[in-house]
């Protein structure tokens, strides 16, 4: 059994607004190739592969049986997936290494929200008894805790629109980011939330490869360790939350020792601008860190894989250097539900 486990390669896709040429397969097939290139991995050199999806948003139950088909039928993989971002998937495979069952494991995810509606998609993840009836999309829920924190004091929509103007500009030096440069003021979406404070839809998908021990420094010319990761949830009913905080990103923080020691970057997992100020304050981030330099989910946002991307970017400027150690947050269901916290650091070599 060992406790060193890293991340030691990641690839993406181009992420685009629509991919009505590509089924899932062919989307997942060059970034599966790619990140296995960077190691100089094949299928069968991989201990445990992990996938995560939504059937909901293919519109057929178990799709990501097909994704397999982006894997090789050939030779026999021992694998896993979860119905939830890909974030999920890697920390069931970081489990996995850490038990001692696997030295490497693939992780990915896909999502493509461009064929339906995915404002309407996300309501099936509320309570169905009180909330779903009522078919609130994620937009207005978002706008509801946006404008919450706006009652609180706690920011104004200039502070918001500062948040957008950022992750674009940021995103000019991401070659794989669907929005970049100057945001539109444009009409509100939903009051308070214009459209720079709202993700894009999109398509896309993104892989890593973990290894643990001297594997990965044999794969890696400076891995990416994880030192801790950890995921809570916010109770399932909005209505008993308070939507200006995020307890469970700060003890899912707490657990991964995120405030052990300061963090030079953090990508963090944010569809809407609003919550990443809910983050930034749960996170006691200062402006000393560097926040989502990639430009973030609101410079692409392919559901499914946001969260993946995230671990993914921070992981990539560790292995560049121009990262020590950085925080990676996804985050699933309304109002940031379920929140997960990584800790990511690199080493230098004698």
């Amino acid at each position: 059994m060992t406790h060193d486990v890293a991340i030691v390669a990641f690839a993406q896709t181009d992420h685009r607004r629509r991919s009505d040429d590509l089924s899932e397969v062919e989307m997942l097939m060059p970034v599966l190739h790619d990140v296995l290139a960077r190691t100089g991995l094949k299928t069968g050199d991989i201990g445990f592969t992990c996938s995560g999806s939504s059937d909901y948003l293919a519109g057929r139950a178990f799709s990501f049986t097909m994704a397999l088909d982006g894997v090789g039928a050939w030779p026999p993989i021992s694998e896993s997936h979860v119905e939830m971002d890909g974030a999920w998937a890697l920390y069931e495979a970081w489990v996995k290494i850490l038990t001692g069952e696997a030295d490497t494991a693939l992780v990915y995810s896909y999502g493509k929200s461009s064929p339906g509606q995915v404002r309407d998609v996300l309501t099936r993840q509320l309570d169905p008894y009180y909330l779903a009836p009522l078919w609130p999309d994620s937009v207005s829920l978002a706008a509801l805790q946006a404008q919450a924190l706006i009652d609180a004091g706690t920011v104004d929509e200039p502070e918001l629109a500062a948040v957008a103007a950022r992750s674009r500009d940021d995103a000019r030096t991401n070659p794989h980011a669907q929005l970049t440069g100057s945001v539109p003021q444009g009409e509100y979406i939903v009051q308070p939330l214009r459209a720079g404070d709202c993700s894009p839809i999109g398509d896309g998908a993104a892989a890593v490869i973990l290894a643990a021990g001297d594997r990965a420094r044999d794969l890696c010319e400076r891995p990416a360790w994880i030192r801790g990761m950890d995921h809570r949830i916010e109770a399932h009913s909005l209505g008993v939350r308070d939507l200006t905080d995020s307890p469970s990103t700060r003890l899912a923080a707490q657990r991964a020792g995120a405030f052990e020691r300061p963090v030079d970057t953090a990508e963090l997992h944010a569809p809407f601008s609003s919550q990443e100020i809910v983050l930034r304050r749960a996170l006691d981030l200062d402006d000393s860190v560097r926040v989502n330099p990639s430009g973030g989910a609101l410079a692409a946002n392919p559901v499914m894989a946001t969260g993946l991307v995230r671990l993914g970017e921070a992981a990539a400027r560790i292995h560049r250097g121009e990262s020590d150690r950085a925080l990676a947050h996804a985050t699933s269901g309304p109002c940031l539900q379920q929140n997960l916290v990584a800790v990511l650091e690199g080493e230098d070599r004698a």
